[in-house]
């Protein structure tokens, strides 16, 4: 388990997999989040993801990719299947909800 790598998938597969409606946890701030997400996303900042229990296999995604590696190792650590998306919100080309600040 110490050094179990982190299951990613790219923007574009995650994209691809939307109509099978996966668990996404955007695990930005509140701000950001409103800024623009994907549908069907919940947000669960960085620093609240410990207290989060998801159920089945959940997707973590942030701005870069960086916060959601770190988000993905805490939940794999208690046991969650996890899958981290690759480049995060800057790299998602797909459909957004929210952007009015």
């Amino acid at each position: 388990m110490l050094f179990k790598r982190i299951p990613t998938v790219s923007t574009k597969e995650l994209e691809r997999r939307l109509p099978e409606k996966p668990t996404i946890i955007d695990v930005r701030e509140p701000v950001e989040f409103r800024g623009g997400h994907i549908p069907g996303a919940k947000n669960v900042p960085l620093a609240k993801i410990s207290t989060f229990n998801p159920k089945g296999n959940v997707y973590v995604i942030c701005q870069s990719g960086m916060r959601s590696k770190r988000a993905a190792k805490q939940l794999m650590k208690k046991g969650h299947d996890v899958v981290n998306v690759r480049g995060g919100m800057m790299a998602w080309a797909g459909a957004k909800r929210g952007g009015k600040l």
